[in-house]
């Protein structure tokens, strides 16, 4: 499907002026004239990197991140903005142009767990990536996602343990990882995924609306509730032993015998030239990315 065919057509610049039929140019005019030909080469030279990562016919991705620290003492939480992913992976499969991945880690009780995933989350998920069979490609990426998560919290939780006094970081992970046009989404607690795409309404206009592409975890859900209560754990003021606010997590060593556990909810969402960005975002702080003309930006922001 071609991406572009719902865009208008590029507007023609006006051809260069004749000196001959030009006054002479100022100084500020000069260098008005220099600052319009930055620009142009800037933009040139941004074009040419997008080429590099995108094949024709794909959506081009641009990330743009903000963050803000909120009343903590440190910065609890984590990005990680991979336009092209091809340079962590061994070898692109034989029917993939494009791999790319970005994420949003909201840590609590610390910003070890958080930091430990936006690190080797990726790489773990380079690892486990399929490289061939494109008829299973489907059910291999789910698997590839289930066990990096499992892998990455395995990790995290063995390096706590060994510490003395033990860590007790935690952290919400949500991971939008597109091959080519098609996005899988994965998350744990409560960060979000929200896809802005327009849509006809009655009147023949075209409106935005959101889709959610994520699915929070927290311990006021039944089935949530059910597990943890399974487990043997409790759920007291909304909260897994009225302390911890999430259901699922990297991290939180102390809560997994309890039904805390690092399965990711998956979700697949084919892009469309109706979709304009994703926002990647936490409860207090942020980071964002916008893809023209299929714009997808990660928000790392107060929702």
């Amino acid at each position: 499907m071609d991406l572009f065919d719902d865009l208008p057509e590029p507007t023609q610049t006006s051809g260069p002026l004749s000196v001959t039929a030009q006054p002479q140019t100022t100084k500020d005019e000069e260098e008005e004239e220099k600052r319009f030909k930055r620009r142009r080469e800037d933009a040139e030279e941004e074009e040419e990197e997008v080429k590099k990562v995108c094949k024709e016919g794909l959506p081009v991705l641009r990330a743009y991140v903000a963050a803000r620290r909120g009343e903590r003492e440190e910065m609890q939480d984590a990005y990680v903005l991979l336009p092209d992913m091809s340079s962590c992976l061994s070898s692109l499969p034989g029917h993939v142009s494009r791999v790319s991945y970005f994420a949003v880690f909201d840590g609590h009780g610390g910003a070890r767990a958080s930091r430990f995933a936006a690190e080797h989350l990726h790489h773990n998920l380079a690892k486990r990536f399929p490289s061939g069979d494109p008829e299973n490609f489907e059910k291999l990426i789910k698997k590839c996602l289930v066990d990096t998560f499992r892998q990455t919290d395995e990790e995290f939780l063995k390096k706590a343990s060994s510490q003395k006094p033990a860590w007790k970081d935690g952290s919400t992970a949500t991971c939008v990882l597109l091959v080519d046009d098609t996005a899988y989404v994965a998350n744990l607690g409560d960060s979000r995924a929200v896809l802005c795409r327009t849509e006809a309404a009655a009147d023949g206009q075209r409106r935005p609306v959101t889709l959610a592409l994520s699915k929070e975890h927290n311990p006021t859900i039944y089935e949530e509730r059910m597990r943890i209560q399974r487990a043997g754990g409790t759920v007291r003021d909304g909260r897994v032993l009225g302390v911890l606010e999430v259901s699922r997590s990297i991290g939180d060593g102390q809560y997994k015998r309890c039904g805390v556990i690092s399965t990711p909810d998956l979700r697949r969402c084919q892009l469309t030239a109706n979709d304009r960005f994703i926002i990647l975002a936490c409860k207090k702080k942020g980071a964002g990315l916008s893809f023209p003309p299929v714009s997808l930006q990660v928000h790392h922001s107060r929702l």
